[in-house]
């Protein structure tokens, strides 16, 4: 294990050096690629070296055992460290799985309305200020790329780029269904109904994962029929775009630049293809299925909000937190982190057993 780390530290210090060569730094896509490779090993040859530093104190009060004066304050510090060189073991393991490599990448989200009509609505509209509240707490950019409000308010469906440090790894637990029970403000009874919406978190494609032949595309433009101002059915902004071998559809008309909105809709369009690509993938390897949640099967329900209860459960790892007006608030950090622990727990076990 130990070796491999050695590797790491020797390109960790090979990186540094050519982060701050001036012709890497000109070339941005290049820099931005290598500061990603330098900012994931980091956390594990900060771990090592602290790791190195702990044994070597070890060693230095192991000698002054043999002095009477030093030997009760030697034993205690020998406690303390040897309890922190097992958490260092136990952290360097954690680092040392194979991360995703989406991890740090951006994520197209998207919510769409399910079984409960104008309710399921509603709660999609509540499900986006969710997220959008969290990515303001960790000072991510959301971006609207597309959206079909319903009547009553809320969306049948609202798609948004979510940018920033880590999002993927943050937010990929949260694909599947989400299941909500609570009193319509239309129910005269009051009686509990429970309505769900669909949740998909897909890493956004960069050019380098996938390539599309313009031949395969069919664009469509059209004049936009939502709010946008004076520039609204004046001019043919909106912009469909079909990707003929796979049938996926995307629309687009946010903005009053057809440019822009073209722009927006081919970003959606290669990461829908991407995430087809990895699901198939991924459904081809049992181990990595059972790390990737949700992203298999859109049709699981994964998570429940009970209003009436002020409840939230998380099926998958018997999660249940009684504070659902701080999570629908965006508060959700430790729903995030109790999920990442879980896999990575999962994915120890599999390596230990030999399944990875």
């Amino acid at each position: 294990m130990f070796d491999k780390i050695e590797e790491f530290e020797v390109r960790f210090q090979e990186l540094e050096s050519l982060l701050s060569d001036p012709a890497v730094i000109a070339n941005q896509p290049e820099f931005r690629k290598l500061s990603r490779e330098h900012a994931d090993l980091a956390p594990l040859i900060e771990a090592y070296r602290r790791y190195k530093k702990v044994l070597a104190e070890q060693e230095e009060n192991r000698e002054l055992l043999a002095d009477p004066d030093m030997r009760e304050m030697a034993e205690e510090e020998l406690e303390r460290l040897a309890a922190e060189r097992d958490q260092l073991e136990a952290d360097i393991k954690l680092l040392l799985l194979p991360r995703d490599p989406n991890d740090s990448k951006n994520v197209v989200l998207e919510i769409r309305a399910g079984t409960g009509g104008d309710e399921s609505a509603l709660f999609a509209g509540d499900l986006f200020r969710m997220y959008s509240r969290f990515a303001e707490k960790n000072r991510w950019k959301v971006d609207m790329l597309s959206c079909s409000e319903s009547e009553r308010g809320g969306f049948k469906e609202v798609i948004a780029a979510i940018e920033g440090q880590d999002v993927y790894a943050k937010l990929k637990y949260e694909s599947g269904t989400h299941r909500v029970q609570r009193v319509p403000e239309t129910e005269a009874q009051g009686r509990i109904h429970t309505s769900a919406c669909t949740v998909a978190i897909m890493a956004e494609a960069e050019d380098i994962d996938i390539e599309i032949n313009p031949a395969d595309l069919k664009i469509d433009v059209y004049r936009s029929s939502g709010a946008g101002g004076q520039h609204v059915n004046t001019t043919d902004s909106a912009v469909r775009i079909t990707h003929l071998p796979t049938g996926t559809v995307v629309a687009c008309q946010e903005e009053r630049s057809q440019i822009k909105n073209r722009a927006k809709a081919m970003k959606v369009l290669k990461t829908r293809i991407l995430d087809t690509i990895l699901q198939e993938q991924n459904s081809k390897m049992a181990a990595d299925r059972k790390q990737q949640v949700g992203s298999g099967d859109r049709s699981e329900r994964i998570r429940t909000y009970n209003f009436p209860q002020g409840r939230m459960t998380d099926h998958r790892i018997g999660l249940t937190l009684y504070r659902l007006d701080s999570i629908m608030a965006g508060d959700i950090e430790e729903i995030t982190d109790a999920l990442r622990t879980h896999y990575q727990m999962e994915a120890l076990k599999a390596q230990a057993e030999g399944t990875v």
